[in-house]
């Protein structure tokens, strides 16, 4: 199995998830941590000495992502969205370079939330984020293990067993002269807002993840 491993609160989590499962559980399994360099100066050498010192396999992978972008990203187009897009690329590139199937991503249920507002207010579709698919044309099958999971418990967990996160200065967005993204922001806030008075709603929305009713919707596709 290969993990994405960014570095941050999630993935990082997730990585000592899958180290524990590895040493605990009744079947056998490897796993390799593969991190994306954009090819922007970042500064992984305190990932890589945290991946040794726990014995977490660990690659990084370089790549030109960032020199290629001002080329690439079309105006008024997204550059979270081209980066994303990239960094999957390159990560299903190594899987296939190394003969994996099977790729771990850190995704948690406030992303699929997110992911699912997003798309509906700004997209025009309903989707979200699955916990298991085929990636088109790869032959990879990508898992989310901890999209039931809050981001909170995942924030606490890297808190309290002092994980070195890597912060946002590896963020391509800091590095370069656009505007931030404002769409996932302003649906996190809103979703904050809407918690504050409902406190079990990502319960309702994880449950309303597991029960689509499809043919209550307008899609040809799906009514009787």
């Amino acid at each position: 199995m290969l993990l994405g491993l960014s570095g941050g609160k999630d993935s990082l989590t997730l990585a000592h998830l899958l180290l524990h499962t590895k040493r605990h559980a009744p079947f056998s399994f490897d796993f390799l941590a593969v991190t994306i360099d954009y090819g922007m100066g970042e500064m992984l050498t305190d990932l890589a000495a945290h991946c040794a010192e726990y014995g977490i396999d660990h690659h990084i992978e370089k790549t030109s992502i960032f020199e290629n972008a001002p080329s690439h990203i079309r105006e008024n187009s997204s550059f979270c969205s081209y980066f994303s897009r990239m960094r999957r690329g390159a990560l299903y590139g190594v899987a296939e370079r190394l003969g994996y199937s099977k790729l771990a991503l850190a995704h948690h249920l406030d992303d699929a939330a997110e992911t699912f507002f997003m798309s509906m207010i700004y997209g025009g579709k309903l989707r979200s984020m699955p916990p298991r698919y085929k990636a088109a044309n790869r032959g990879i099958t990508v898992i989310r293990p901890l999209i039931k999971i809050r981001e909170e418990q995942l924030r606490e967990c890297a808190r309290s067993n002092g994980f070195p996160v890597v912060g946002s200065e590896n963020c391509p967005a800091f590095k370069m002269k656009v505007k931030m993204p404002h769409a996932r922001a302003e649906i996190k806030a809103k979703l904050r807002e809407w918690e504050s008075g409902r406190a079990g709603l990502f319960n309702q929305l994880r449950h309303s993840f597991e029960s689509v009713d499809a043919e209550s919707f307008a899609d040809d596709r799906f009514i009787a």
